[in-house]
C-alpha cells in the first residue's frame, strides 16, 4: 500500500495551505499545555454526556466518544470542489429513488440490474407510485469521504436512511471555541453552529401540500435505549421541536397527531430516526412497539412528510452504489464530480472470481452493512479470517462487495505517545429541502487512533476532530 497522504505537511516538511498557523501553534505548545486542554475537552464531553452506545455480546455498553484536540483543516478551494460534489450527488441520489420507485427508466434502459433493486431489503413497493412533497426522497445525507491525495476525494458511502454524528460536529465546535479561544482568534473559521436552523429551515420547506401555514415539526425516536438516543435529545432541544416516541402518537383520520398537555396537536413533518422496518407495525413488522400504527396511511394520503422517506435504503446499499458514476451521468447529463472508490460486485461472477484471489489485497464489505461491522480488511487480518469470509462469500455472493485498500490520508492527531499522524474520513451533511440544497462547511472528522489502523467508527475504537473550513 502506498504512503498516506499527509494533509497537514509537504514532503520538505513545511505545512501545507491553510495548516501553517496551526503547525506554529503546535510547535509553540508544550506536550503539558495540550495533555491538560485535552482532560479540560474531556471533562466538557462528561458534563454534557454525550455519549453512544457499543454493543457487545451480552449488553450495550455506553462510552464517551474519543475527542482529539488536534483540528482537520481544509481550504476554501477545497471545501467549494467537495461541496459541489456532494450537491451533485445528492441531486442524482434523489432523482433515482424517484425514478426507482417511479417509471424506473433507469432499470429499462439496463443501467442498473432490476433485481438489484427488486431484491434489494431495503427496497419498499409500498412506496412505489407514492409522489412525495416537492420529489425530496434524502432530506438529510451523511456522505463518507476520504482523501487519498491533493485533488484525491472519493464517495466511500452514500448515508441515505438515518445518518447519525452531527450532534458531535457541533459539539466538537462548542468544546474547542471554549478550550482554544486563542488558536480560533488566529483563523477565520466558517461556522458550523447554523446546522439546526438550517435542518428545521429544510423540515419546513418540505411540508406537504395539506398542511398548516406553520408546519410543525416532531422527531421520532425509538427511545433512550437506542446507540444515538443522545443526539436525538440534542437536535430536538436545539431545533426547538418535540421529542417523541411511537406511544407520543397516533393516527385519527389519516392525520397523525402528537398528545400533549393541551390535547392533540398535528404533525406536519417526522424527522424519523426509526427504521423502515419499525416504523408501522400495520404496515411493515407487526411485533414493533417503536412504530405508529396507521403511519403509512397519513403518508399515502400525502399528511405528512418523513424524513428521510421509507425505502431510501436502496439508495445506500453499497452495491448500488457502485453505479453512482453511471446514475450522475443518466439522471443529469454530468460527470460524477467526486469518484467512487473502484469496486467488485461479488454478484458477477468475474468480479467474484478475482476477490476470492485477491482477499489479502481487498475490503470485503456487505452490501447493507454499517458501522464498522461485517468488514474485512484484508492486509490486517490472519488467513483464519480471510478463508472464513471467502466461505461466506461464496455462499452469498451477491450481500459483498470489495474495494482495494486505500491509503486514507493522514492528520496529525495528540495520542499517548505525543502527536502522531492517524486516518482520517470525512462526512459532511447535505440537506435538501424544497427551496434549496444546504451543505454546513466542514463535516464529522472521524480518526482512527490505533496507530495503522485505517477503521475510523466510533463503535470500533474511533474518534472525532473538529473540522475547519478556513474563510481565506
Amino acid at each position: 500500500m502506498p504512503a498516506a497522504f499527509n494533509e497537514m505537511t509537504l514532503p520538505d516538511g513545511s505545512s501545507r495551505p491553510g495548516y501553517g498557523v496551526l503547525k506554529r501553534w503546535i510547535d509553540a505548545t508544550s506536550p503539558e499545555s495540550l495533555a491538560h486542554r485535552r482532560l479540560e475537552a474531556e471533562l466538557l464531553f462528561r458534563r454534557i454526556g454525550i455519549t453512544f452506545a457499543v454493543y457487545g455480546q451480552n449488553e450495550a455498553e455506553e462510552r464517551i466518544i474519543p475527542f482529539d484536540i488536534i483540528p482537520r483543516v481544509l481550504t476554501r478551494a477545497e471545501w467549494q470542489r467537495l461541496s459541489t460534489g456532494l450537491e451533485q450527488r445528492v441531486r442524482a441520489l434523489n432523482l433515482f429513488l424517484k425514478d426507482v420507485y417511479g417509471p424506473a427508466e433507469i432499470l429499462k434502459a439496463g443501467i442498473v440490474p432490476e433485481d438489484l433493486i427488486y431484491r434489494n431489503p431495503y427496497y419498499r413497493p409500498e412506496m412505489v407510485g407514492l409522489r412525495l412533497p416537492h420529489d425530496v426522497y434524502v432530506h438529510i445525507a451523511g456522505i463518507d469521504l476520504v482523501r487519498t491525495g491533493e485533488d484525491e476525494f472519493y464517495v466511500l458511502e452514500d448515508n441515505a436512511r438515518t445518518p447519525s454524528g452531527v450532534s458531535y460536529m457541533l459539539e466538537n465546535r462548542e468544546v474547542m471555541m471554549r478550550v482554544f479561544p486563542d488558536l480560533f482568534a488566529e483563523h477565520r473559521i466558517d461556522p458550523v453552529e447554523t446546522y439546526p436552523e438550517e435542518l428545521l429551515a429544510t423540515l419546513k420547506s418540505v411540508a406537504p401540500h395539506a398542511a398548516q401555514s406553520e408546519p410543525t415539526v416532531a422527531l421520532l425516536t425509538p427511545g433512550p435505549f437506542n446507540s444515538a438516543y443522545y443526539e436525538h435529545s440534542f437536535l430536538a432541544d436545539k431545533l426547538g421541536i418535540e421529542l417523541v416516541e411511537g406511544r407520543d402518537l397516533l393516527v385519527v383520520d389519516d392525520v397523525v397527531v402528537m398528545r400533549t398537555t393541551e390535547g392533540p396537536k398535528r404533525v406536519d413533518v417526522l424527522y424519523r430516526r426509526v427504521d423502515d422496518d419499525f416504523l408501522d407495525p400495520l404496515t411493515f413488522r407487526p411485533d414493533s412497539a417503536l412504530g405508529v400504527p396507521g403511519l403509512m396511511n397519513a403518508y399515502q394520503a400525502g399528511n405528512i412528510t418523513l424524513a428521510n422517506a421509507v425505502g431510501t435504503g436502496v439508495a445506500d446499499d453499497k452495491a448500488v452504489y457502485s453505479y453512482m458514476p453511471e446514475i450522475v451521468r443518466f439522471y443529469l447529463g454530468e460527470e460524477a464530480v467526486l469518484k467512487n472508490v473502484p469496486t467488485w460486485r461479488c454478484r458477477e461472477k468475474d468480479a467474484c472470481a478475482y476477490v476470492l484471489e485477491h482477499l489479502k489485497e481487498l475490503v470485503v464489505k456487505e452490501v447493507a452493512g454499517s458501522g464498522g461491522y461485517g468488514m474485512l480488511i484484508g492486509p490486517r487480518a490472519d488467513q483464519a479470517t480471510r478463508e472464513e469470509f471467502a466461505h461466506k462469500i461464496r455462499a452469498n455472493p451477491e450481500n459483498y462487495i470489495a474495494q482495494p485498500t486505500l491509503a486514507l490520508s493522514t492528520c496529525p492527531t495528540f495520542v499517548e505517545e505525543g502527536i502522531a499522524p492517524r486516518h482520517v474520513d470525512l462526512r459532511p451533511f447535505v440537506l435538501t429541502g424544497a427551496d434549496k440544497i444546504r451543505i454546513v462547511p466542514g463535516g464529522l472528522t472521524r480518526v482512527a487512533l490505533k496507530e495503522g489502523s485505517l477503521v475510523v467508527n466510533s463503535s470500533q475504537g474511533g474518534g472525532t476532530k473538529d473540522t475547519w473550513v478556513l474563510d481565506a
